[in-house]
């Protein structure tokens, strides 16, 4: 007996109902993967904050919890940049920090008693979670096979593009910026195909969200306008377009105005004009779509030209009129190393002096894309086929996102997301070509002609090619292999590359047995409990953040590099001689100062290998003062050994590294395990400094400067009390030259 037409229909919604059911289920163990597999780090050490930004980040996120949001938004922080302090409210994107305190109330009302610092930690693994589901949308919307979803969210969960930015204490703005990006992205293509204001309006509402978070916002700032001119330039204009894009534009402009460091940028600033011009564009558009339909169609054509090249010559001229007189501020100078790599070494080394800031090796994407990355051209290919206006912003996506991940390295992380998105594709259609239930290959074209000799060819021989259970078994096994191998590649790098605090190495003894060095918590636990509370610390700007979040110390400088005139006076102290840099000390009333040396264990990251960027700096500001050749050698070599030159051992930062180096060894036995060098007999001498501090494995090392009293009376001590007190009298006289702002 046949079912009845109520029959049918209830055996087709159980069996979406198991489908939506199991796709949840599917969603919700991928962002258990993708948490869990960012634990290694909590795991191996304990819950703490890592590298050097989250510390600033931490910091600020206590103040808020502490303080209330208002008093955060007007936060003027004393203890950083002394003695020019930090309007630190006004020149930070507040979204993670909000974001982290919001969650810290809720658990409070809630009566869940939990630290901020556990909240700050596991964000990052938490939104990790978020992403993989926002991922699923985003490439839903690019294909109708729901497989391309699910195997672009677990591809997000576990890539190592995208965990290397989110491991837990990795409390950064990427932690909940990625998540933006990706739903805003998908936000925008749903608006763009439904052609809802609604759906505009989510989009500059998380775009908003976005902006307050991370200054990678320029991405979808420029990405999104693009998109629309790409699909005006091939006659794709709708009522869905304009919709979409003008109430994205218009919120999202006004919402991204709200920020307090971001202001009038959106109207102001080279970077946002593309956006603001298809705005234009788009206005332009739909107004001659409206007119078409009311003047001939030779006569349109007429003033449609006509109107194009006056309003295209009318707003060049305002962009070039407006950008001379400074109301629009010119291109910064991260966009033009964007756009030429040498850029930045030559105008601005601070920017350049950054390790992922530098173009990215080769082999920097398959260690973090792995076999994603073979995927992702065919996955860009199956978008040529489509060609829809989505299809459209993958292709975009990544051309752009490939060529500035190549160029910076940070930016891997900006590429990471369409490459899962376009393996994904390629992914799912292999296995949906390759796993159909149906025998026989699929025709196309003329299907009723043939027929019968096909029906004939079937019956003398087996099926070959796609249709063959050994084509199916081969390709389906392949693929099992081919993603077990991503797997294990993801979870290796997590646990061994990405998940070690750079505040605690880790290292294998001869017996393969793990050897915590935990120097740096050692210093800056020194610092806070033997120095008194208002002590200044002078150290290169890398380490501010941490000096400030775990010492809770004042410092000269520290990651926000935003007065490039103050790190090269830094930079200048470091690399003089004792006599230039004990006037700059006093100057700035710095009580101790903390360098970074990896000699003795063979630690690579230390002051002694960034010294060079140090003289840069200085010498971009002092250029008859600080010369970076004087620390070379004639034949063009960096030495510290006996070789080294005369402006090189008698620099302050030589000699606070080397100082006392040489009773670790036997006479004439010392040797630099970074450098692989042997340092003279002779042990630098430090006479306006004592040493203080230095750490077990000697990688911290703190000085004290000494009191102009206890100097001593020999010739270089009296050169150096005299133009301490004429750059004293001067600095009354005419102020402090060499803390203007850059």
């Amino acid at each position: 007996m046949a079912d009845s037409p109520v029959d049918v229909l209830l055996k087709g919604s159980s069996g979406r109902s198991a489908r939506g059911l199991l796709r949840i289920i599917i969603l919700v163990t991928i962002a258990a993967a993708a948490v869990s597999s960012r634990l290694f780090s909590v795991i191996r050490f304990e819950s703490i904050i890592h590298e050097f930004d989250p510390w600033f980040n931490f910091r600020a996120t206590k103040y808020l919890v502490e303080n209330g949001f208002y008093d955060f938004w007007d936060w003027f922080d004393d203890r950083t940049w002394h003695p020019l302090g930090r309007v630190t409210g006004g020149t930070l994107y507040p979204g993670l920090m909000v974001t982290s305190g919001v969650i810290y109330h809720v658990l409070r009302f809630l009566t869940i008693p939990v630290d901020i610092r556990n909240i700050c930690v596991l964000l990052a693994p938490a939104f990790s979670g978020l992403t993989a589901f926002a991922m699923y949308l985003l490439t839903n919307e690019m294909s109708s096979s729901p497989s391309a979803g699910l195997l672009a969210a677990a591809f997000m969960g576990i890539t190592p593009g995208y965990i290397s930015r989110s491991v837990a204490g990795s409390y950064d703005n990427e932690a909940i910026a990625i998540f933006l990006l990706v739903f805003t992205f998908f936000l925008w293509i749903k608006a763009l195909k439904i052609g809802s204001i609604m759906w505009g309006a989510l989009t500059a509402l998380f775009y908003g969200y976005m902006v307050s978070a991370w200054g990678g916002y320029v991405f979808i700032t420029n990405l999104i306008p693009l998109h629309v001119f790409v699909l005006l330039c091939m006659g794709r204009y709708s009522s869905r377009l304009y919709i979409s894009y003008t109430t994205w534009y218009a919120l999202g402009t006004l919402a991204s105005m709200q920020i307090p460091f971001v202001g009038f940028l959106p109207i102001r600033n080279s970077d946002h004009m593309s956006a603001l011009g298809v705005f234009g564009l788009v206005q332009l558009v739909a107004f001659a779509e409206f007119v078409r339909g009311f003047i001939p169609g030779k006569q349109f054509q007429r003033l449609l030209t006509a109107s194009i090249i006056l309003t295209t010559g009318v707003a060049f001229a305002g962009l070039i009129i407006l950008s001379m007189s400074g109301i629009i501020a010119p291109w910064s100078g991260r966009f033009y190393s964007l756009w030429d790599t040498g850029y930045a070494k030559i105008h601005i080394p601070i920017i350049a002096s950054v390790s992922e800031h530098q173009p990215t090796a080769w082999p920097s994407f398959f260690f973090d894309l792995n076999l994603l990355i073979w995927l992702f051209p065919a996955g860009v290919y199956i978008c040529f086929r489509d060609l829809k206006d989505e299809h459209v912003f993958v292709i975009i996506y990544s051309v752009l996102a490939s060529y500035f991940a190549g160029v910076m390295v940070r930016l891997m992380l900006t590429l990471t997301p369409i490459v899962c998105v376009a393996a994904a594709l390629v992914l799912s259609y292999i296995l949906d070509t390759y796993l159909k239930t149906s025998s026989g290959p699929v025709t196309r074209g003329r299907e009723s002609e043939g027929s019968s000799s096909e029906g004939l060819r079937s019956a003398r021989s087996p099926e070959v090619g796609i249709s063959s259970y050994f084509s199916k078994a081969v390709t389906t096994s392949a693929a099992i292999v081919y993603l077990l191998l991503f797997v294990a590649h993801c979870t290796w790098v997590t646990s061994n590359a990405y998940s070690s605090p750079s505040v605690v190495l880790a290292s294998r003894m001869p017996d393969g047995s793990q050897f915590i060095i935990d120097d740096y918590r050692e210093a800056y636990y020194w610092l806070r409990q033997n120095t008194p509370a208002n002590s200044k610390i002078m150290s290169w700007w890398d380490y501010g953040y941490q000096i400030g979040g775990m010492a809770d110390r004042p410092t000269l400088v520290d990651n926000n590099t935003w007065n490039n005139t103050h790190i090269a006076t830094v930079g200048k102290a470091m690399s003089s001689r004792e006599e230039v840099s004990y006037p700059i000390l006093r100057q700035h009333d710095v009580d101790y100062v903390l360098v970074v040396f990896g000699g003795l264990l063979g630690y690579s990251g230390d002051d002694i290998n960034k010294f060079l960027w140090m003289v840069r700096i200085a010498e971009g500001i002092w250029p008859d003062e600080v010369k970076e050749r004087n620390f070379f050698t004639q034949r063009g070599e960096y030495r510290v050994d006996d070789l080294a030159t005369p402006a090189m051992r008698n620099s302050l930062m030589y000699k606070m590294s080397y100082y006392n180096f040489n009773k670790l060894f036997p006479m004439g036995q010392a040797t630099d395990r970074v450098r692989g060098a042997k340092l003279p007999a002779e042990s630098p001498q430090l006479s306006t400094l004592e040493e203080a501090f230095t750490s077990e494995n000697w990688i911290i090392r703190i000085f004290k400067v000494k009191d102009l009293d206890n100097l001593g009376r020999d010739h270089s001590n009296a050169v150096a009390f005299d133009r301490g007190n004429k750059r004293k009298k001067a600095t009354k006289k005419k102020g402090p030259r060499v803390l203007r702002s850059e």
